[in-house]
Protein backbone atom coordinates (compact mmCIF):
# COMPACT_ATOMS: atom_id res chain seq x y z
CA UNK A 1 0.00 0.00 0.00
CA UNK A 2 1.10 3.70 -0.37
CA UNK A 3 1.51 6.36 1.79
CA UNK A 4 -1.49 9.37 2.21
CA UNK A 5 1.71 11.73 0.50
CA UNK A 6 2.38 9.49 -2.14
CA UNK A 7 -1.23 8.80 -3.36
CA UNK A 8 -1.44 13.01 -2.80
CA UNK A 9 1.51 13.47 -5.43
CA UNK A 10 -0.42 11.22 -7.69
CA UNK A 11 -3.60 12.99 -7.65
CA UNK A 12 -1.57 16.60 -8.17
CA UNK A 13 0.13 15.16 -10.86
CA UNK A 14 -2.66 13.93 -13.00
CA UNK A 15 -5.97 15.64 -11.69
CA UNK A 16 -5.63 18.67 -14.33
CA UNK A 17 -5.62 15.78 -17.23
CA UNK A 18 -7.89 13.41 -15.73
CA UNK A 19 -10.25 16.93 -15.62
CA UNK A 20 -9.94 17.58 -19.32
CA UNK A 21 -10.69 13.73 -20.06
CA UNK A 22 -13.84 13.99 -18.30
CA UNK A 23 -14.68 17.55 -19.13
CA UNK A 24 -15.00 18.67 -15.19
CA UNK A 25 -14.41 22.08 -15.19
CA UNK A 26 -12.83 21.89 -11.61
CA UNK A 27 -12.56 19.02 -8.79
CA UNK A 28 -11.16 19.37 -4.76
CA UNK A 29 -10.16 15.88 -3.41
CA UNK A 30 -9.08 15.33 0.26
CA UNK A 31 -7.56 12.11 1.40
CA UNK A 32 -7.66 11.33 5.65
CA UNK A 33 -5.32 8.63 6.19
CA UNK A 34 -2.08 8.10 9.01
CA UNK A 35 -4.39 10.87 11.45
CA UNK A 36 -4.81 13.98 8.95
CA UNK A 37 -5.85 15.10 6.12
CA UNK A 38 -4.12 16.14 2.45
CA UNK A 39 -6.12 17.82 0.34
CA UNK A 40 -5.61 18.17 -3.85
CA UNK A 41 -7.27 20.87 -6.65
CA UNK A 42 -7.32 21.36 -9.76
CA UNK A 43 -9.76 23.79 -12.22
CA UNK A 44 -12.13 26.54 -12.87
CA UNK A 45 -14.77 27.18 -10.20
CA UNK A 46 -16.59 29.43 -12.45
CA UNK A 47 -15.46 29.23 -16.59
CA UNK A 48 -17.09 32.78 -17.09
CA UNK A 49 -14.76 34.27 -14.12
CA UNK A 50 -11.63 31.91 -15.08
CA UNK A 51 -11.24 31.74 -10.98
CA UNK A 52 -9.61 29.18 -9.93
CA UNK A 53 -10.26 25.89 -7.92
CA UNK A 54 -7.98 25.56 -4.80
CA UNK A 55 -8.08 23.86 -1.73
CA UNK A 56 -10.23 26.29 0.00
CA UNK A 57 -12.63 26.51 -2.50
CA UNK A 58 -16.29 25.85 -1.52
CA UNK A 59 -18.58 23.20 -3.50
CA UNK A 60 -21.98 22.23 -2.78
CA UNK A 61 -22.11 18.67 -1.41
CA UNK A 62 -25.75 18.02 -2.39
CA UNK A 63 -27.25 14.73 -0.61
CA UNK A 64 -24.90 14.07 1.23
CA UNK A 65 -25.66 16.69 3.32
CA UNK A 66 -28.12 14.13 4.96
CA UNK A 67 -25.39 12.78 6.64
CA UNK A 68 -25.65 15.61 8.56
CA UNK A 69 -29.20 15.49 8.99
CA UNK A 70 -29.25 12.48 10.52
CA UNK A 71 -26.13 13.72 13.35
CA UNK A 72 -28.44 16.10 14.02
CA UNK A 73 -31.19 13.68 14.72
CA UNK A 74 -29.03 11.15 16.60
CA UNK A 75 -27.58 13.83 18.73
CA UNK A 76 -31.61 13.74 19.62
CA UNK A 77 -31.37 10.53 20.24
CA UNK A 78 -28.71 11.11 22.56
CA UNK A 79 -30.60 13.25 24.62
CA UNK A 80 -33.32 11.09 24.60
CA UNK A 81 -35.37 13.63 23.10
CA UNK A 82 -36.24 11.16 20.17
CA UNK A 83 -36.83 7.45 20.18
CA UNK A 84 -35.88 5.89 16.63
CA UNK A 85 -38.78 3.51 16.25
CA UNK A 86 -41.98 5.96 17.36
CA UNK A 87 -43.98 7.73 14.46
CA UNK A 88 -42.77 10.81 13.10
CA UNK A 89 -46.10 12.18 13.88
CA UNK A 90 -45.42 12.51 18.03
CA UNK A 91 -43.19 14.61 17.44
CA UNK A 92 -44.27 16.83 14.03
CA UNK A 93 -48.10 16.59 14.87
CA UNK A 94 -48.45 18.72 11.23
CA UNK A 95 -47.03 16.07 9.20
CA UNK A 96 -49.11 14.53 6.67
CA UNK A 97 -49.22 12.38 3.15
CA UNK A 98 -52.20 10.92 1.83
CA UNK A 99 -52.34 7.72 3.51
CA UNK A 100 -53.21 8.69 7.18
CA UNK A 101 -52.44 4.80 8.29
CA UNK A 102 -48.92 5.40 6.30
CA UNK A 103 -49.03 8.86 8.29
CA UNK A 104 -50.20 7.46 11.85
CA UNK A 105 -47.54 5.00 12.05
CA UNK A 106 -44.10 5.36 9.76
CA UNK A 107 -41.19 5.89 12.00
CA UNK A 108 -38.13 8.32 12.14
CA UNK A 109 -35.89 4.98 11.87
CA UNK A 110 -37.71 4.57 8.95
CA UNK A 111 -37.40 8.49 7.64
CA UNK A 112 -33.59 7.85 8.24
CA UNK A 113 -32.94 4.72 6.64
CA UNK A 114 -35.22 5.99 2.95
CA UNK A 115 -38.04 3.28 3.98
CA UNK A 116 -40.84 5.14 4.28
CA UNK A 117 -42.62 4.36 1.68
CA UNK A 118 -44.71 7.61 0.59
CA UNK A 119 -42.81 9.38 -3.06
CA UNK A 120 -40.40 11.66 -1.96
CA UNK A 121 -39.30 13.98 -5.03
CA UNK A 122 -40.99 17.08 -4.06
CA UNK A 123 -38.87 20.58 -4.50
CA UNK A 124 -41.15 23.34 -3.74
CA UNK A 125 -39.90 26.25 -3.56
CA UNK A 126 -41.15 27.86 -0.32
CA UNK A 127 -39.18 30.66 -0.40
CA UNK A 128 -35.98 31.75 1.61
CA UNK A 129 -37.58 32.56 4.83
CA UNK A 130 -36.34 30.52 8.34
CA UNK A 131 -39.32 29.48 7.83
CA UNK A 132 -39.25 27.49 5.05
CA UNK A 133 -39.03 24.22 6.27
CA UNK A 134 -41.80 24.98 8.16
CA UNK A 135 -44.06 25.97 4.71
CA UNK A 136 -42.68 22.97 3.13
CA UNK A 137 -44.95 19.70 5.46
CA UNK A 138 -48.14 20.81 3.57
CA UNK A 139 -46.30 19.73 0.53
CA UNK A 140 -46.70 16.44 1.24
CA UNK A 141 -50.38 16.12 1.71
CA UNK A 142 -50.41 14.82 -1.85
CA UNK A 143 -47.84 12.50 -1.85
CA UNK A 144 -48.95 8.61 -2.27
CA UNK A 145 -47.94 5.96 -0.78
CA UNK A 146 -45.34 3.44 -2.71
CA UNK A 147 -45.46 1.03 -0.11
CA UNK A 148 -45.97 -0.43 3.19
CA UNK A 149 -43.56 1.95 5.88
CA UNK A 150 -40.74 -0.59 6.24
CA UNK A 151 -41.30 -3.08 3.46
CA UNK A 152 -38.39 -1.92 0.78
CA UNK A 153 -36.12 0.70 -0.07
CA UNK A 154 -36.95 3.74 -1.86
CA UNK A 155 -34.64 7.20 -1.76
CA UNK A 156 -36.36 9.92 -0.31
CA UNK A 157 -35.86 13.25 -0.12
CA UNK A 158 -38.59 14.70 1.52
CA UNK A 159 -38.41 12.36 4.06
CA UNK A 160 -34.61 14.01 5.12
CA UNK A 161 -36.44 17.61 4.61
CA UNK A 162 -38.84 16.62 7.31
CA UNK A 163 -36.25 14.86 9.70
CA UNK A 164 -35.29 18.79 9.58
CA UNK A 165 -38.47 19.58 10.58
CA UNK A 166 -38.19 17.24 13.49
CA UNK A 167 -34.80 19.03 14.58
CA UNK A 168 -36.36 22.16 14.01
CA UNK A 169 -39.22 21.47 16.57
CA UNK A 170 -37.48 20.11 18.90
CA UNK A 171 -34.66 22.48 18.84
CA UNK A 172 -36.72 25.70 18.32
CA UNK A 173 -34.73 26.83 15.84
CA UNK A 174 -34.18 27.12 11.84
CA UNK A 175 -32.45 24.13 10.59
CA UNK A 176 -29.76 26.20 9.24
CA UNK A 177 -29.04 27.82 12.77
CA UNK A 178 -29.42 24.41 14.36
CA UNK A 179 -26.47 22.66 11.87
CA UNK A 180 -24.14 25.14 12.64
CA UNK A 181 -24.11 25.79 16.24
CA UNK A 182 -24.48 21.91 16.89
CA UNK A 183 -22.15 20.45 14.07
CA UNK A 184 -19.97 23.12 12.06
CA UNK A 185 -19.00 25.17 15.52
CA UNK A 186 -17.82 22.27 17.43
CA UNK A 187 -16.08 20.86 14.91
CA UNK A 188 -14.26 23.87 13.69
CA UNK A 189 -14.92 23.96 9.92
CA UNK A 190 -13.82 27.16 8.47
CA UNK A 191 -15.22 26.86 5.26
CA UNK A 192 -18.91 26.13 5.95
CA UNK A 193 -21.84 27.83 4.15
CA UNK A 194 -25.69 27.03 4.45
CA UNK A 195 -26.75 29.26 1.87
CA UNK A 196 -25.40 31.36 -1.23
CA UNK A 197 -25.58 34.71 1.41
CA UNK A 198 -22.84 32.85 2.91
CA UNK A 199 -21.14 30.70 0.40
CA UNK A 200 -20.25 34.18 -1.37
CA UNK A 201 -17.80 34.56 1.45
CA UNK A 202 -15.32 32.44 -0.13
CA UNK A 203 -14.30 30.82 -3.38
CA UNK A 204 -17.34 29.10 -4.06
CA UNK A 205 -17.88 27.06 -7.51
CA UNK A 206 -20.80 27.41 -9.67
CA UNK A 207 -22.15 24.32 -11.22
CA UNK A 208 -21.91 23.60 -15.00
CA UNK A 209 -24.35 22.40 -16.96
CA UNK A 210 -25.02 21.14 -20.64
CA UNK A 211 -24.40 23.92 -23.23
CA UNK A 212 -25.78 24.67 -26.86
CA UNK A 213 -22.48 23.45 -28.47
CA UNK A 214 -21.87 20.20 -26.12
CA UNK A 215 -19.63 21.81 -23.70
CA UNK A 216 -20.88 22.46 -20.27
CA UNK A 217 -21.25 26.50 -19.23
CA UNK A 218 -22.24 27.92 -15.97
CA UNK A 219 -25.64 26.97 -13.95
CA UNK A 220 -28.01 29.17 -14.56
CA UNK A 221 -28.72 29.09 -10.97
CA UNK A 222 -26.37 28.69 -7.85
CA UNK A 223 -28.86 26.44 -5.80
CA UNK A 224 -31.88 24.47 -5.38
CA UNK A 225 -35.10 25.56 -3.39
CA UNK A 226 -33.90 26.32 0.73
CA UNK A 227 -36.89 24.18 1.44
CA UNK A 228 -35.04 21.37 0.98
CA UNK A 229 -31.39 22.22 2.55
CA UNK A 230 -32.32 19.26 5.09
CA UNK A 231 -32.13 17.18 2.38
CA UNK A 232 -29.16 18.72 0.54
CA UNK A 233 -29.82 21.88 -1.84
CA UNK A 234 -27.38 24.28 -0.29
CA UNK A 235 -24.89 23.57 1.92
CA UNK A 236 -21.15 24.04 0.77
CA UNK A 237 -17.31 23.00 2.66
CA UNK A 238 -14.28 22.79 1.21
CA UNK A 239 -13.51 18.67 0.36
CA UNK A 240 -11.35 19.26 3.87
CA UNK A 241 -13.86 20.20 5.79
CA UNK A 242 -16.11 17.62 4.59
CA UNK A 243 -13.18 15.17 5.79
CA UNK A 244 -13.52 16.58 8.93
CA UNK A 245 -16.70 15.78 9.20
CA UNK A 246 -16.24 12.17 8.57
CA UNK A 247 -13.49 12.38 11.46
CA UNK A 248 -15.48 12.73 13.89
CA UNK A 249 -17.50 9.70 12.98
CA UNK A 250 -14.60 7.42 12.22
CA UNK A 251 -13.31 8.89 15.79
CA UNK A 252 -17.03 7.72 17.78
CA UNK A 253 -18.88 11.31 17.67
CA UNK A 254 -15.91 13.39 18.95
CA UNK A 255 -14.30 16.23 17.41
CA UNK A 256 -10.64 16.79 17.07
CA UNK A 257 -10.20 18.66 20.24
CA UNK A 258 -12.08 16.28 21.88
CA UNK A 259 -15.45 17.57 22.21
CA UNK A 260 -18.06 15.11 21.97
CA UNK A 261 -20.43 15.87 19.30
CA UNK A 262 -22.00 12.21 19.04
CA UNK A 263 -22.46 9.56 21.38
CA UNK A 264 -20.10 6.61 20.41
CA UNK A 265 -23.52 4.37 20.41
CA UNK A 266 -24.69 6.49 17.90
CA UNK A 267 -22.28 7.37 15.51
CA UNK A 268 -21.97 3.11 15.25
CA UNK A 269 -25.53 2.68 15.01
CA UNK A 270 -25.46 4.75 12.29
CA UNK A 271 -23.29 2.72 10.18
CA UNK A 272 -25.19 -0.62 10.76
CA UNK A 273 -27.11 -1.91 7.74
CA UNK A 274 -31.07 -1.61 8.32
CA UNK A 275 -31.77 -2.52 4.84
CA UNK A 276 -30.82 -4.25 2.07
CA UNK A 277 -31.04 -2.72 -1.52
CA UNK A 278 -31.45 -3.87 -5.25
CA UNK A 279 -28.97 -4.40 -7.84
CA UNK A 280 -28.04 -0.84 -8.25
CA UNK A 281 -24.33 -1.09 -8.18
CA UNK A 282 -22.87 2.69 -7.32
CA UNK A 283 -25.53 3.33 -4.68
CA UNK A 284 -24.58 0.54 -2.49
CA UNK A 285 -25.53 -2.81 -1.22
CA UNK A 286 -27.36 -1.78 1.96
CA UNK A 287 -28.60 1.55 3.87
CA UNK A 288 -27.83 2.18 7.40
CA UNK A 289 -29.19 5.32 9.30
CA UNK A 290 -28.30 7.98 6.96
CA UNK A 291 -25.01 6.35 5.72
CA UNK A 292 -24.62 4.15 2.55
CA UNK A 293 -23.05 0.93 3.34
CA UNK A 294 -21.10 -1.18 0.46
CA UNK A 295 -19.97 -4.45 1.47
CA UNK A 296 -16.76 -4.07 -0.76
CA UNK A 297 -13.87 -6.41 -0.15
CA UNK A 298 -11.89 -4.63 2.42
CA UNK A 299 -14.19 -2.80 3.76
CA UNK A 300 -16.88 -2.40 4.68
CA UNK A 301 -17.21 1.09 3.52
CA UNK A 302 -19.88 3.51 4.36
CA UNK A 303 -20.83 6.96 2.21
CA UNK A 304 -22.87 9.30 0.77
CA UNK A 305 -23.34 11.15 -2.80
CA UNK A 306 -24.66 14.68 -3.57
CA UNK A 307 -25.98 16.28 -7.16
CA UNK A 308 -26.94 19.94 -7.43
CA UNK A 309 -27.34 22.30 -10.11
CA UNK A 310 -24.12 21.11 -12.57
CA UNK A 311 -22.33 19.61 -9.12
CA UNK A 312 -21.33 16.43 -7.95
CA UNK A 313 -19.86 15.03 -4.93
CA UNK A 314 -18.72 11.53 -3.20
CA UNK A 315 -17.84 10.45 -0.34
CA UNK A 316 -16.15 7.13 0.72
CA UNK A 317 -15.15 5.65 4.54
CA UNK A 318 -13.51 2.76 5.48
CA UNK A 319 -14.21 2.95 9.38
CA UNK A 320 -12.05 -0.28 10.17
CA UNK A 321 -8.73 1.17 8.74
CA UNK A 322 -9.48 5.12 9.70
CA UNK A 323 -9.49 5.88 5.74
CA UNK A 324 -11.62 8.95 3.82
CA UNK A 325 -11.92 10.29 0.17
CA UNK A 326 -14.00 13.02 -0.56
CA UNK A 327 -14.72 14.89 -4.21
CA UNK A 328 -15.98 17.06 -5.06
CA UNK A 329 -16.95 18.12 -8.68
CA UNK A 330 -19.01 21.34 -10.47
CA UNK A 331 -19.94 19.93 -13.57
CA UNK A 332 -19.50 17.24 -16.58
CA UNK A 333 -19.18 13.71 -16.12
CA UNK A 334 -18.52 13.44 -11.82
CA UNK A 335 -18.87 9.51 -12.61
CA UNK A 336 -15.44 9.23 -15.16
CA UNK A 337 -13.92 11.06 -12.39
CA UNK A 338 -15.03 8.90 -9.85
CA UNK A 339 -14.01 5.43 -11.57
CA UNK A 340 -10.49 7.29 -12.07
CA UNK A 341 -9.54 8.05 -8.56
CA UNK A 342 -11.77 6.35 -6.36
CA UNK A 343 -11.05 2.55 -6.52
CA UNK A 344 -6.88 2.96 -6.95
CA UNK A 345 -7.19 5.36 -3.83
CA UNK A 346 -9.16 3.50 -2.00
CA UNK A 347 -7.34 0.57 -2.95
CA UNK A 348 -3.59 2.18 -2.34
CA UNK A 349 -4.53 3.83 1.06
CA UNK A 350 -7.42 0.76 2.59
CA UNK A 351 -6.60 -2.29 0.34
CA UNK A 352 -10.41 -2.16 -0.68
CA UNK A 353 -11.50 -3.62 -3.79
CA UNK A 354 -14.30 -1.33 -5.41
CA UNK A 355 -16.46 -2.97 -7.83
CA UNK A 356 -16.89 -1.84 -11.36
CA UNK A 357 -19.67 0.21 -11.87
CA UNK A 358 -22.66 -1.24 -13.55
CA UNK A 359 -21.73 -0.84 -17.70
CA UNK A 360 -22.82 -2.95 -20.57
CA UNK A 361 -20.70 -6.60 -20.89
CA UNK A 362 -20.76 -9.38 -23.36
CA UNK A 363 -20.98 -11.32 -20.16
CA UNK A 364 -24.35 -10.38 -18.88
CA UNK A 365 -26.86 -13.11 -18.82
CA UNK A 366 -30.60 -12.84 -20.56
CA UNK A 367 -32.45 -10.31 -19.68
CA UNK A 368 -35.96 -10.42 -17.85
CA UNK A 369 -38.70 -11.67 -20.04
CA UNK A 370 -40.79 -9.10 -21.44
CA UNK A 371 -44.05 -10.06 -19.55
CA UNK A 372 -42.01 -9.07 -16.60
CA UNK A 373 -40.79 -5.61 -17.60
CA UNK A 374 -43.04 -4.58 -19.96
CA UNK A 375 -45.53 -1.68 -18.95
CA UNK A 376 -45.23 2.13 -17.76
CA UNK A 377 -43.91 3.39 -14.00
CA UNK A 378 -44.98 6.69 -12.78
CA UNK A 379 -43.97 9.15 -10.35
CA UNK A 380 -44.29 12.80 -9.57
CA UNK A 381 -41.22 13.51 -11.43
CA UNK A 382 -41.65 11.23 -14.75
CA UNK A 383 -43.97 8.28 -16.58
CA UNK A 384 -41.49 5.78 -17.36
CA UNK A 385 -42.40 3.21 -20.36
CA UNK A 386 -40.75 0.23 -21.07
CA UNK A 387 -41.18 -2.10 -24.21
CA UNK A 388 -39.59 -4.95 -26.11
CA UNK A 389 -39.44 -4.44 -30.01
CA UNK A 390 -39.62 -7.78 -32.37
CA UNK A 391 -35.99 -8.20 -32.28
CA UNK A 392 -35.84 -8.44 -28.38
CA UNK A 393 -34.46 -5.19 -27.90
CA UNK A 394 -35.76 -3.40 -24.56
CA UNK A 395 -36.40 0.25 -24.73
CA UNK A 396 -37.49 3.05 -22.20
CA UNK A 397 -39.04 6.20 -22.96
CA UNK A 398 -39.42 8.50 -20.32
CA UNK A 399 -41.70 11.76 -20.09
CA UNK A 400 -40.71 14.34 -17.11
CA UNK A 401 -42.80 16.12 -14.88
CA UNK A 402 -43.27 19.52 -13.61
CA UNK A 403 -40.39 21.51 -13.15
CA UNK A 404 -38.51 18.61 -14.42
CA UNK A 405 -40.25 18.83 -18.00
CA UNK A 406 -39.47 22.33 -18.50
CA UNK A 407 -35.52 21.41 -17.85
CA UNK A 408 -35.37 17.98 -20.14
CA UNK A 409 -34.92 17.73 -23.86
CA UNK A 410 -37.03 16.20 -25.79
CA UNK A 411 -37.70 12.24 -24.55
CA UNK A 412 -35.95 9.70 -27.10
CA UNK A 413 -36.22 6.74 -26.26
CA UNK A 414 -33.06 4.36 -24.35
CA UNK A 415 -31.99 1.50 -24.97
CA UNK A 416 -31.79 -1.02 -22.06
CA UNK A 417 -29.25 -4.37 -22.38
CA UNK A 418 -28.79 -6.99 -19.84
CA UNK A 419 -26.35 -6.35 -16.81
CA UNK A 420 -27.18 -8.49 -13.88
CA UNK A 421 -30.49 -10.52 -13.07
CA UNK A 422 -33.72 -8.33 -13.42
CA UNK A 423 -31.14 -5.09 -13.52
CA UNK A 424 -30.37 -3.52 -16.82
CA UNK A 425 -28.20 -0.38 -17.83
CA UNK A 426 -28.72 2.11 -21.03
CA UNK A 427 -26.45 1.54 -23.73
CA UNK A 428 -25.20 5.17 -23.48
CA UNK A 429 -23.80 6.42 -19.91
CA UNK A 430 -24.75 9.60 -18.40
CA UNK A 431 -22.45 12.03 -16.69
CA UNK A 432 -20.01 8.87 -17.50
CA UNK A 433 -22.54 6.05 -15.66
CA UNK A 434 -24.73 3.79 -16.87
CA UNK A 435 -27.71 3.72 -14.73
CA UNK A 436 -28.76 0.56 -13.17
CA UNK A 437 -32.68 0.12 -13.80
CA UNK A 438 -33.93 -2.80 -11.89
CA UNK A 439 -37.11 -4.25 -11.61
CA UNK A 440 -38.51 -5.54 -8.39
CA UNK A 441 -42.04 -7.08 -7.20
CA UNK A 442 -44.25 -9.24 -8.29
CA UNK A 443 -47.66 -8.07 -8.82
CA UNK A 444 -49.32 -11.66 -7.95
CA UNK A 445 -48.80 -12.32 -12.00
CA UNK A 446 -44.97 -12.40 -12.55
CA UNK A 447 -44.89 -8.25 -13.53
CA UNK A 448 -42.45 -6.22 -11.43
CA UNK A 449 -44.25 -4.01 -9.74
CA UNK A 450 -41.58 -1.13 -9.77
CA UNK A 451 -38.74 -0.25 -11.19
CA UNK A 452 -35.93 1.00 -9.22
CA UNK A 453 -33.29 3.57 -9.98
CA UNK A 454 -32.80 4.24 -6.15
CA UNK A 455 -36.53 5.56 -6.20
CA UNK A 456 -39.19 2.93 -6.68
CA UNK A 457 -41.37 3.96 -9.62
CA UNK A 458 -44.74 1.86 -9.06
CA UNK A 459 -46.59 0.26 -12.10
CA UNK A 460 -49.36 1.61 -13.64
CA UNK A 461 -50.57 -0.39 -16.50
CA UNK A 462 -49.18 -3.43 -18.59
Amino acid sequence: MSTVEEVGAWIEAELPGMLEEAQIPAASVALLADGHIVSRSAGLLNTATGVEATDDSVFQIGSITKVFTATLVMQLVDEGLVDLDRPLRQYVPDFTIADEAARDSLTVRQLLSHTAGFEGDYFDDTGMGDDCVEKFVPVLAKAPQLFQPGERFSYNNAGFIMLGRLVEVLRDAPYNTVLRERIAEPLGMPHFATDAYEAIRFRAAIGHVPGPDADFVPAPTWNLARSNSPAGSMLSMTAGDLLTFAVMHLDGGVAKDGTRVLSEESATAMQQPQVHLPDLGLLGTDWGLGWEYNSWDGGPVIGHDGNTVGQASFLRIVPGKNIAVAMLTNGGNPFTLYDAIMPRVLHELADVTVPPNPAPTDAAGPAPAAHRIEGTYSSSVSDSTVTVDEQGRIWLEQVMKGIFADMAPDPEPVELLPWRADTLVPRTPTMGMYMPHAFVGDDGEGRALYLHTGRADRRVSA
